[in-house]
């Protein structure tokens, strides 16, 4: 965990209200697991999530809603939906060509749930692959990835698919670029990125 979180904002799993803690599922995968008790912050979860045929270990999901206002709660204006989309998954040895089909995933995912209006401003599909090593050309793939689709020329807002692939046993990880939530599955570390978005900042303080 990075030193600048500090220690006052982390709380351990068993410290949440109860209500918190049951709703989390438990996985017989100690992996998994463990990833999940760093996202339960922020993410809704489930296991053993199917979606378009494809079955996911851990699926997560995070709604954000932002609002201006004036005086009043009543005196709203310039409303902004923002999600986000986990898809966690073992793949012994991936290729680029399976983490090509999970891009497609993603837009057909977008298609079909993204609702385009002034209101929407974000919406992130993230797949995570968990492997037992990372090939060369499967992370030259992931690191210089990166897909961003704007909706109505962003007058809808825009969607954005990221892709993460650690090899936790090798204690080594490649995200793409504003893959945020990288770090939550990088047990031994960080991943070192570019850029690090609100989220991400926001979730280290709980983890430990």
């Amino acid at each position: 965990m990075s030193d600048a979180a500090g220690d006052e904002g982390e709380r351990a799993p068993e410290e949440l209200p109860a209500e918190i803690r049951e709703a989390v599922p438990t996985w017989d995968d100690e992996y998994f697991d463990r990833v999940s008790d760093r996202l339960m912050y922020s993410y809704d979860l489930e296991r053993d999530y199917t979606v378009d045929g494809k079955r996911f270990d851990l699926y997560g999901e995070y709604r954000m809603r932002r609002q201006k206002q004036f005086f009043h709660p009543a005196l709203s204006y310039g409303d902004h939906e923002t999600e986000e989309h986990l898809f966690a998954r073992r793949i012994d040895r991936p290729t680029p060509r399976e983490l090509e089909s999970l891009v497609d995933l993603g837009h057909g995912l977008a298609e079909d749930w993204i609702v385009p209006s002034e209101e929407h401003f974000e919406t992130v599909f993230t797949f995570i692959v968990v492997a037992d090593e990372i090939p060369e050309e499967v992370a030259s793939f992931v690191e210089g990835f990166r897909e961003r689709e704007l909706l109505k020329f962003g007058y809808y807002g825009h969607y954005e698919i990221n892709l993460v692939v650690v090899a936790p046993n090798a204690e080594h990880a490649v995200a793409s670029q504003e893959a945020d939530v990288a770090d939550a599955f990088a047990l031994w570390g960080e991943i070192e990125q570019e850029r690090e978005g609100l989220l991400s900042r926001f979730a280290k303080r709980f983890w430990q």
